[in-house]
């Protein structure tokens, strides 16, 4: 149930019988272990032995009973809080653990961290000391998690590279595909080789355009659009089939509805999905479809920078800084999304002083990544370090650099102004305070979860800043840095 993932309902129905039956599995095993030991096994309570119903209509009506706020009267809002940020932590620890596994990586910690945490949540917890406990360990998960992600993204295609990406469209066949799912895109490139068809990213597949197999594709043809909120209006505009891969997405308007697919763990009821990695219907659309009549005037941006990039020029990095070029660091990004309030990111980076590096990940860098920033003695000020889930490039550049000058991430000249939407920025932010990273602005609303107390708790452990006024936030992180 992670956020514009999928919205079949029968999906849903067809996966909770799934669980049951892996869970009986499970619970089999563990019975039969324990007599086998001459042991008398538990009486299993609770979610080790819930009955859920069969029905879409009764699941329904079961769901009441499961809500996250079921017990609100009796327990508080700020307990629930607390439990709903480890449950939407570790739904985005879950999506990161997939694309991992897609692409071959896996980690038993991972699997055991997941279960320890379900079975925390499953005893209904009220103490909010072990809450805000469980929730870092969430995010010690979620760090195994992208680490494990960044190395199968770098095994299977290699370490980002500094380079362009074009984003104006070439003559001929047109495929676009967003989400985040670097191996169905490969899969797709493999399967329209030398078929005239170019393939464009959307959205948080542009980093895609980094990976050296990747780009090896001479079909891979560019990134068109921005950030997922916008898609109605940008797939409406394109001459040919839309996959979506992983999430991001919203429901279809008419205007492109028989020519969008679904992979993976996305779905919309109507909408065809691809099973196998066989990207044969999309193609076949993509023939049938007009495509682009003439090439557009050239335009590209840069991406690349994720932490073998810039740890390569850590020598330099460190140099600038040290000699007073470069002042302070912002890392900016994350989830973009279409409430007000977000335009802080683009006033933000628009008044970074020029002696200052910016570096940006997910979907929040559309807010401004067009724009040239220039660079300080040959280092880009904007440095696009990839995904949302490339906050661990972002995490190691940070500790390198923290090593490089002696002392602790936090009292390097470093700002991290962090957009959140949904689940795996969650993950992400729970990941940084379990390193104890501190001082962190979080925007552009908080989340519901975060009740006025749960948010002191947050302020007095991890000094947690919710956005204000861009030029005032600005100003602050330069003070108190210099």
């Amino acid at each position: 149930t992670l956020t514009n993932v999928n919205f079949s309902a029968p999906k849903f129905v067809n996966l909770i019988q799934q669980a049951v039956e892996h869970r009986d599995r499970v619970k089999s095993l563990y019975q039969q272990a324990a007599k086998a030991q001459g042991i008398t096994p538990d009486e299993l309570q609770g979610a080790a032995s819930w009955k859920p119903a069969t029905t879409q209509a009764a699941l329904e009506i079961q769901a009441q009973s499961a809500a996250i706020d079921k017990d609100l009267e009796t327990v508080g809002e700020d307990i629930v809080g607390l439990r709903a940020m480890m449950l939407y932590g570790l739904k985005g620890v879950a999506a990161y653990a997939y694309h991992a596994y897609v692409l071959g990586g896996e980690d038993e910690e991972i699997y055991a961290g997941i279960e320890k945490t379900l079975d925390f949540l499953a005893d209904e917890p009220t103490d909010a000391a072990a809450l805000l406990a469980g929730n870092l360990e969430v995010g010690s998960i979620n760090l195994k998690v992208m680490e494990v992600l960044d190395g199968a993204n770098t095994g299977n295609f290699g370490a980002q590279e500094p380079g362009q990406a074009r984003i104006t469209p070439i003559k001929g066949k047109a495929i676009l595909v967003s989400g985040h799912d670097l191996k169905d895109l490969y899969e797709l490139l493999e399967q329209t080789k030398d078929t005239g068809i170019n393939i464009y990213t959307h959205g948080e597949m542009l980093p895609a355009h980094a990976y050296p197999k990747l780009r090896a594709y001479s079909h891979l043809a560019g990134n068109y659009g921005s950030a997922w909120q916008n898609q109605h209006a940008e797939f409406a505009a394109f001459p040919g089939p839309i996959l979506m891969t992983s999430n991001c997405l919203i429901e279809p308007t008419p205007a492109y509805r028989n020519r969008i697919f679904t992979a993976g763990p996305v779905g919309w009821p109507g909408v065809r999905h691809i099973e196998g990695h066989d990207f044969t219907p999309v193609i076949q659309v993509a023939k049938a479809m007009p495509g682009y009549k003439e090439d557009a005037e050239e335009k590209s941006v840069t991406v690349g920078f994720g932490r073998h990039a810039v740890l390569g020029v850590a020598d330099k990095v460190i140099e600038a800084v040290k000699g007073g070029d470069i002042r302070h660091f912002f890392l900016v990004g994350g989830c973009d999304g279409a409430a007000p309030g977000r335009n802080y990111y683009t006033d933000l980076a628009e008044q970074t002083p020029d002696n200052c590096v910016i570096m940006t990940l997910g979907c929040g860098k559309y807010r401004f990544h067009e724009q040239d920033f220039g660079d300080i003695g040959g280092i880009p000020r904007l440095l696009d370090i990839g995904q949302c889930n490339d906050a661990y490039s972002a995490i190691r550049i940070a500790s390198a650099l923290a090593d490089a000058f002696g002392c602790e991430v936090n009292e390097l000249p470093l700002s991290m102004m962090i957009s959140w939407f949904e689940q795996k920025a969650v993950a992400v932010l729970l990941a940084l305070l379990s390193l104890g990273i501190k001082g962190i602005h979080l925007g552009p609303t908080l989340p519901a979860f975060l009740t006025p107390t749960v948010l002191d708790i947050l302020v007095k452990e991890f000094d947690i800043k919710p956005n204000g006024i861009a030029a005032d936030d600005l100003a602050a992180a330069l003070k108190q840095a210099a």
